[in-house]
């Protein structure tokens, strides 16, 4: 079972993917509030519930989109007085990596606030060195609340597209942009080979490699055993807002 189906099928035992096929996932999981979570600030200020499993954190996540989409954010955790709340500890429930794009801000897309999320973001979502992946090991080895890696990638991607003019022009991008080209390299070899239109396939593509390399990570791979750890994938449309799995 890939981790997309686990996620697909995790979700559905509880209820929460009815319509999925014509709307998408997070359009799916619009109404209500998470069922069976523990409240958050149960010794401070209240906040909208915290996740008990990793299920149930990917379906807050996606909750949060789909309020976003509709212009219906909560912005959850922003107050001042969240603020105090937070300052001497932290308990973030998911880790998002995610591009750099200025459109795609996760605490925006997916209605969460401070203390939420660990974000971690390059151009395309690249893991081109050992400091990238690990921060991304940092949150679920550190933290036991943080037990879902979601890998968010989106339309219209302007470090894909400039790979995809260094690499079929052969001149190298200036600088250290040039590591971000070779780490999208293999994303490009794939959707090279596909058709319809290059961009968005590779964009698609790095998405799911990304989420492939962090499953054979090794720490991360010992966590996924031990400690059901999940590492999904998911294509936000910078139309729409809404975040769909692919992963």
């Amino acid at each position: 079972m890939t981790v997309s189906e686990q996620a697909r099928a995790l979700l559905s035992r509880r209820g929460f993917v009815t319509a999925a096929g014509a709307t998408g996932m997070a359009a799916a999981l619009a109404g209500g509030e998470l069922a069976g979570a523990a409240t958050a600030g149960a010794s401070g200020p209240p906040g909208l519930p915290y996740p008990e499993s990793q299920a149930a954190a990917l379906r807050l996540l996606l909750q949060g989109n789909a309020r976003w989409a509709r212009g219906r954010a909560r912005h959850p955790h922003q107050s001042v007085a969240w603020r105090h709340h937070v300052a001497g500890h932290q308990e973030p429930f998911a880790t998002v990596v995610s591009c750099i794009d200025s459109r795609v801000p996760p605490e925006l897309v997916f209605d969460r606030g401070l203390g939420d999320l660990f974000v971690i973001r390059t151009g395309a979502q690249a893991l081109d060195n050992l400091v990238v992946l690990g921060s991304v090991e940092f949150g679920p080895h550190g933290y036991p609340s943080s037990r879902l890696i979601f890998v968010l990638g989106h339309g219209r991607c302007g470090a894909v597209t400039a790979a995809i003019e260094a690499i079929q022009s052969g001149q190298p991008a200036p600088g250290h942009i040039q590591a971000v080209v070779n780490a999208l390299r293999p994303a490009y070899h794939v959707a090279v080979r596909q058709p319809g239109d290059l961009a968005d396939n590779m964009i698609r593509a790095q998405t799911r490699l990304t989420v492939q390399r962090l499953k054979r990570d090794p720490l991360l791979r010992k966590l996924i055993v031990t400690d059901g750890l999940m590492i999904v994938g998911g294509h936000y449309n910078l139309d729409t807002g809404l975040v769909r799995l692919i992963a």
